[in-house]
């Protein structure tokens, strides 16, 4: 799957392990890069939400575009769908399975 960033600024810091280190602490930053590598190496959104481990799932609301990846603790890592047009099902929802492109949007707990 192909994975881009919200921001250039973004993009550095995920791009940079001793960036990512600072300011996430070693055991948040190392899960954050297997998390973009089981992205990448993912075929589509749908592959990426049966990792068990990574317990993917759709936001609601006003963030219904964005799925939330577990990191530690509460902390997940946001991505958003990046396809466009975003692929539907036809109750409306996203068609996992046909989404090939998604934008990291930001590590927080949304809890």
């Amino acid at each position: 799957m192909e994975v881009g960033f919200d921001s250039r600024r973004l993009q550095e810091l995920f791009n940079d392990p001793a960036k990512l280190r600072r300011r996430f602490g070693a055991e948040r930053a190392r899960k954050i890069a297997l998390r973009l590598s089981q992205i990448a190496a993912a075929a589509d959104l749908g592959d990426l939400c049966r990792l068990p481990q990574a317990r993917c799932h759709q936001l609601t609301a006003d963030r219904s575009e964005r799925f939330s990846l577990d990191l530690d603790g509460p902390y997940r890592l946001l991505i958003e769908v990046g396809d466009d047009p975003i692929p539907r099902l036809d109750d409306g929802g996203i068609d996992r399975d046909q989404v090939h492109r998604v934008y990291v949007m930001e590590v927080t707990d949304t809890h």
